[in-house]
């Protein structure tokens, strides 16, 4: 099985995003980063950079799915959920006009995935990606090991539905 997954860890301020190709159970990293929005600009003209920087990314790498963090609202901060779905909107619509399907992924999927701990902090995650890819040093900043992190278990999830696939 080969497939190509992006990672998209939404923010306003930085997204973070991951391109890994999975093939036969390993997996290699083609890019990684982070889209870095102009705070001093209103928010629809950040989601407008947000959109160009995605649609170019998804254009250069053609993924098979984009995943992508389900929205999650805490209660002492529900003003983030909402800024954050405006993000996580432009996301969705960036992968759908390409034509490429979306997976969402709960935080504590992705972190259990990873970490075996659904509540890991951003530091054990960092770690964890480290080890996983045999990275020399952490990815930072932060947003790019989410993404990497979501890519990955997009790419198991995808790995483990074809071989379930082949068993039929």
């Amino acid at each position: 099985m080969r497939a190509v997954v992006c990672g998209i860890d939404p923010g306003l301020g930085i997204t973070g995003y991951a391109v890994v190709r999975a093939r036969d159970g390993a997996v290699a990293v083609l890019d990684a980063g982070v889209c870095r929005l102009d705070a001093r600009l209103p928010l629809p003209d950040r989601l407008v950079q947000l959109e160009a920087d995605l649609t170019a990314l998804l254009n250069e790498h053609r993924p098979a799915v984009v995943a992508v963090e389900e929205l999650y609202a805490h209660y002492r901060h529900p003003r983030t959920a909402i800024l954050m779905g405006h993000a996580r909107g432009v996301i969705l619509l960036a992968a759908g006009r390409g034509g490429i399907p979306v997976r969402a992924y709960g935080a504590t999927q992705v972190k259990r995935y990873l970490t075996g701990n659904g509540h890991a902090g951003k530091g054990q995650i960092q770690r964890a990606i480290q080890a996983t890819l045999g990275l020399v040093k952490l990815p930072e900043p932060p947003d790019v090991a989410d993404a990497l992190a979501i890519a990955l278990c997009a790419a198991a999830d995808l790995q483990a539905e074809k071989a379930r696939e082949v068993q039929r």
